[in-house]
């Protein structure tokens, strides 16, 4: 067996095709075995990779974006997200009947940014997108999602960005309503990426390319996965939520294309970075080529 160490930036349900390539030894029979843990703050990811805990980083694909070119150098692997599981989720006394996201013109809107900028950057990209200034909008920003959730529900703002289970889970208590998935009108973007240090690459190959083929395998497996396997690994992770919204959202993000393949679409992290260097992240648009190494997702293509 060989060690893999993983450092997350968060506990998310969009991960799941990781958490069950571990419960399905699809890890073990590739001759891996892979321990994971998720930091808070996030940025110990950075720390993690720096010092050599961890072999590969999972999170988002604006950070190797924002390093490209430092001193800092970054290699994404593959992807585990192909969209962005997000949603807007309106204040239940707004009305939500034909929405667009025009309608966001003059309103409030809670935007989480503690655990990373993604939220509102690719919404307000989507917002440019649409012909709309994100500059006519309010937004809170740089916030956690549990103390924006807490505010929203004590009656800060008019809308809220959250992940699916946490809109639901707004949606579910009366307090919102859902009226924009990034799901369904957000196009193909890779939101969630494992990278490593460039300077590792050669020394890490054979068992990042044993742990892209399991992530590819688990991710084949969703749409077929027992459903005890999926429940256990649901109470396992989140034993203190609704199970029955857990489940929902699952099958929400199983029946997308979140979980498609493990290699980053070119044309979608242009436009991602296109989105970053609009916002200002970066001072120029990295291509794909210098924020991947495609030998390891050339046979996912």
């Amino acid at each position: 067996m060989q060690s893999l160490n993983v450092s997350a930036t968060a506990n998310g349900l969009n991960y799941l095709p990781e958490y069950l390539a571990d419960r399905e030894g699809i890890f073990r029979d590739a001759g891996l075995d892979v321990s994971a843990v998720a930091r808070d703050p996030w940025t110990g990811v950075l720390d993690d990779l720096g010092s050599g805990r961890a072999d590969l980083a999972l999170g988002g694909l604006w950070v190797p974006a924002m390093y490209a070119g430092s001193d800092r150098k970054l290699s994404v692997v593959c992807q585990l997200n192909h969209q962005f599981p997000m949603a807007i989720a309106l204040r239940s006394t707004v009305a939500a009947v034909g929405f667009t996201l025009a309608d966001l013109r003059g309103r409030t809107v809670l935007a989480p940014g503690a655990g990373g900028s993604a939220p509102y950057e690719f919404t307000a990209g989507l917002l440019r997108e649409a012909g709309v200034d994100p500059a006519d909008i309010r937004f809170v920003r740089d916030l956690s999602t549990a103390m924006l959730v807490e505010l929203f529900t004590a009656g800060l703002g008019d809308a809220i960005i959250a992940d699916l289970v946490t809109a639901t889970e707004l949606e579910a208590a009366g307090a919102a309503t859902i009226v924009f998935r990034h799901l369904d009108d957000g196009g193909i973007m890779p939101n969630s990426v494992y990278y490593c240090r460039t300077d590792r690459v050669e020394e890490l190959r054979e068992r990042v390319t044993a742990f892209v083929a399991s992530i590819d395998a688990a991710m084949r497996l969703v749409p077929t996965a027992d459903p005890h396997s999926v429940d256990a690994v649901l109470k396992h992770r989140w034993p203190d939520k609704d199970q029955g919204i857990l489940r929902l959202v699952y099958q929400q993000l199983a029946d997308s294309a979140v979980w498609q393949t493990v290699a980053v679409d070119e044309s979608a992290s242009d436009r991602w970075m296109r989105i970053l260097e609009d916002g200002g992240l970066v001072n120029t648009a990295p291509t794909y080529a210098q924020l991947a190494d495609d030998t390891f997702m050339a046979d996912y293509r």
